[in-house]
């Protein structure tokens, strides 16, 4: 690439006839080099701003990807304390489930003793029921015999 170094720097050969008058070709380099400096300052300058754009652009797909990677494994993260608590949830209604079978389990055995000492009390109740009444018919039978015996008397 020409740089403006070597605008200013060219030299042409000079001819005596039909030549270029040297003060315009001189003036025009000058001209010439003025913008051609400023235009390879601003390709410069524009390929700095395209460099640093470029970094800026890795820079920013990197946060990309982190931000990218950080949504999966929170995502990943949520789906795991969801299975986790769900699987605390189902514990907890299995155990109370078991927590609750026990306690009918033991009313129940409660409610067959109680039914037993019940049945125990009746017949407990039927017994002394036919002592009493047996009692009762030998008393009034020794009732009648004395009865029978005054009247003899």
């Amino acid at each position: 690439m020409i740089t403006p170094l070597d605008i200013e720097n060219k030299k042409f050969s000079k001819q005596m006839m039909n030549g270029y008058s040297v003060e315009e070709v001189d003036d025009f380099l000058d001209e010439l080099t003025v913008d051609y400096s400023r235009n390879y300052k601003e390709v410069a300058e524009l390929k700095n701003k395209v460099e640093e754009l470029n970094n800026s652009l890795v820079q920013y797909k990197t946060i990309e990807t982190t931000l990218q990677n950080t949504l999966v494994m929170a995502q990943s993260t949520a789906e795991e304390v969801k299975n986790v608590a769900k699987q605390k949830a189902d514990q907890i209604v299995e155990e109370a489930k078991g927590s609750a079978q026990k306690q009918v389990d033991e009313l129940n055995s409660q409610i067959i003793m109680k039914q037993k000492e019940l049945d125990d009390i009746k017949k407990q109740f039927d017994i002394y029921k036919a002592k009493m009444e047996a009692l009762l018919i030998s008393q009034l039978e020794l009732l009648k015999d004395i009865n029978k015996d005054e009247d003899k008397v």
